[in-house]
């Protein structure tokens, strides 16, 4: 049976109106997380948790932390692209 897609929202805002900036879309098999409309992390079997490093600015280094704060995890944002890329091909997204 297929599991179909699912979006919430994460973080800590109080306004449900701040809240479409930080989604998550759950897909069988990989969990996206959104700030805005960029990718800024992933979740799947073949590698794990994957959080890219902040190189956009102050909210989404928010976002960053809401995901996980541990800072020491992050891959600089090259590296981030092309494990993301791997990822997209290997779940068919």
């Amino acid at each position: 049976m297929t599991t179909l897609p699912t979006i919430s929202s994460y973080g800590d805002y109080s306004s449900n109106n701040y809240g479409v900036h930080t989604k998550r879309l759950d897909l069988e098999s990989i969990t996206l997380w959104y700030s805005y409309d960029t990718i800024i992390a992933y979740r799947d079997n073949t590698d794990g948790m994957v959080i890219c490093e902040n190189v956009w600015g102050t909210t989404t280094g928010k976002h960053l932390n809401w995901i996980n704060s541990d800072h020491k995890i992050r891959k600089p944002y090259a590296l981030f692209d092309t494990m993301l890329k791997s990822a997209c091909v290997r779940h068919n997204i």
